[in-house]
């Protein structure tokens, strides 16, 4: 998108008034498969937002290609705050260092908020790998190079990034199964066509209850004082830390009035009580704040993934 453009579009939209908006559908595009975290979370806050602006919050999943085929739909659309893309890092602050180039420029989106964080997990499935722990994994891994499996939820995505950082750190190796998301591989671990994967903690924590999953470790900094007697993988291999994220950016030029507005509403969303709980059985931790923090947040993001793609020399085959 040129200059150019861009110019003329703060004129065209700039005179938009935060107090009209929306004044029809907003559709949200979730550049990853439905049923996983990615898609729980926007569903939530959406819903509470078409109640509170009298108009539908529509979930759109476009996926593929790491969440860039769904982030440049987002990126080429009218910037007018009627078309918004709900996404986890890789296409905002990952995989423009994963990739050779871009469809869209990941730093020309205006950020709005960064919802909530999820730390990952270690799941296995108890019936292909008998180990109960991260060291007892580590130890099967270097006698059986490549004989495991690990699903992903696409290549560049959190889980691959993390799984390639476990290898890294823990001098194994693995082969990877890349999904189209985090539902459809999780249907590959319970099935057994995969035999571990590291996926956000929200929506498989049910399937550890059900003794279908087994949950080895978190991928947070500490221990989570919801699961204290689960270890973090950094218990292990010290300073291993992987966490996902879930973030409304618009297309570059949506008027700053505009970013404004739905940041506010955001916030006022997660601040809700019963929004609170379901965030929290998702293992959610609310991030919220102002434009400002999530622009920061994000540029820090960048650099921080950047270093992990580079210490475990991660390519995209």
């Amino acid at each position: 998108m040129s200059a150019l453009w861009l110019a003329l579009s703060s004129l065209v939209f700039g005179s938009a008034r935060a107090e009209d908006y929306p004044d029809h559908a907003v559709k949200i595009i979730v550049p990853f498969a439905a049923g996983g975290t990615a898609d729980a979370v926007p569903r939530l806050v959406g819903d509470w937002l078409s109640r509170k602006w009298g108009q539908p919050v529509i979930i759109e999943n476009r996926t593929g290609a790491g969440g860039n085929i769904g982030a440049e739909v987002v990126y080429r659309s009218t910037p007018d705050g009627y078309t918004l893309l709900c996404s986890p890092p890789p296409p905002l602050v990952i995989n423009q260092n994963l990739y050779p180039s871009l469809g869209f420029d990941p730093a020309k989106f205006e950020p709005v908020v960064v919802m909530a964080h999820v730390p990952n997990a270690l799941f296995v499935n108890p019936a292909s790998v008998a180990a109960s722990s991260v060291p007892e994994l580590i130890e099967y891994l270097r006698k059986n190079p490549e004989k495991v499996t690990a699903a992903t939820q696409g290549n560049g995505t959190t889980s691959h990034l993390t799984a390639e950082l476990f290898q890294a750190m823990a001098k194994v190796k693995m082969r990877a199964i890349p999904y189209r998301g985090s539902a459809p591989a999780l249907q590959g671990l319970l099935a057994g066509d995969v035999d571990l994967m590291f996926d956000n903690l929200g929506v498989s924590l049910p399937l550890v209850a059900a003794g279908k999953l087994r949950l080895l470790a978190v991928a947070s900094a500490q221990r989570l004082p919801s699961l204290p007697d689960v270890p973090t993988v950094a218990e292990t291999l010290p300073g291993f830390q992987a966490i996902a994220w879930y973030a409304i950016v618009a297309p570059p030029g949506t008027p700053k009035n505009i970013t404004d507005k739905i940041n506010a509403d955001v916030n006022e969303a997660l601040r809700q009580p019963e929004l609170q709980d379901h965030l929290r059985k998702l293992s959610a931790e609310i991030f919220g704040g102002s434009v400002e923090k999530t622009t920061k947040y994000m540029q820090e993001e960048v650099e921080r993934w950047g270093n992990v793609i580079k210490a475990a020399d991660i390519k995209l085959q």
